[in-house]
């Protein structure tokens, strides 16, 4: 019986490592761990991980950066949630991409990704969402303006532009969409909250502070 979970994991294991490389190319998994997944989740194409990787919980939100709903649990509740648990070591969070909401937003989350190349992610995520205009696709997370973004960051522009104009991250933003759809996230901001023991917690919208607050504390 062992020898044969063996076989079907590492059946399971070759499976999932061709699908991510169906939507992606070696320029674009330079610095990802393809096995990387929390829970039942795959998380090998998304964000870098926000806090101590080794923390016992993990917050995986499903998001698009023309999200106004993303837009109010960032400023509302999340920093509540950084301070108490991420920043002291008792969850961390990855970001998934499901840029669904416009034409836009597929683009912004690859600009994420070319930021990500210059270990400068979570920065230009951050400042999406503080630049974050109320109409989807006014133009604000147009290509144009994403430039715009990574010059205010100090990015090389060179390496920036060639990123974006290139479209190097766009099959890794259509996995994480395809990833979030296989979990039935259908609206954002969708949460898997994954402890421990691989439980699971999903849920959708921007929960204020006290329903992480009341799941994270049952996992611990």
């Amino acid at each position: 019986m062992k020898k044969k979970g063996v076989i079907i994991g590492a059946i399971v294991a070759i499976i999932t490592i061709g699908l991510i490389a169906t939507y992606s190319s070696s320029t674009e998994t330079v610095n990802l761990d393809m096995g990387r997944t929390h829970g039942d989740v795959s998380t090998a194409m998304g964000s870098p991980i926000l806090g101590d990787p080794s923390a016992p919980i993990t917050i995986v939100e499903f998001g698009d950066f023309q999200c106004h709903a993303c837009y109010n649990w960032f400023h509302t509740h999340k920093p509540a949630i950084y301070e108490d648990y991420i920043a002291t070591g008792k969850a961390n969070l990855v970001f998934v991409d499901l840029a669904f909401l416009g034409r836009d937003s597929p683009i912004a989350s690859q600009a994420a990704y070319c930021a990500e190349d210059q270990e400068r992610y979570w920065d230009y995520h951050d400042l999406l969402y503080n630049s974050q205009e109320p109409k989807i696709d006014n133009g604000w997370a147009n290509s144009e303006s994403l430039k715009n973004f990574a010059f205010s960051l100090g990015l090389d522009m060179d390496l920036f532009e060639s990123c974006l104009d290139s479209g190097k991250y766009s099959k890794r933003v259509q996995y994480n969409v395809s990833e979030a759809k296989k979990h039935n996230a259908r609206a954002t901001p969708t949460f898997i909250i994954v402890g421990p023991d691989d439980q699971q917690e999903q849920f959708q919208g921007g929960q204020p502070y006290s329903t992480f607050k009341k799941i994270m504390d049952n996992m611990i």
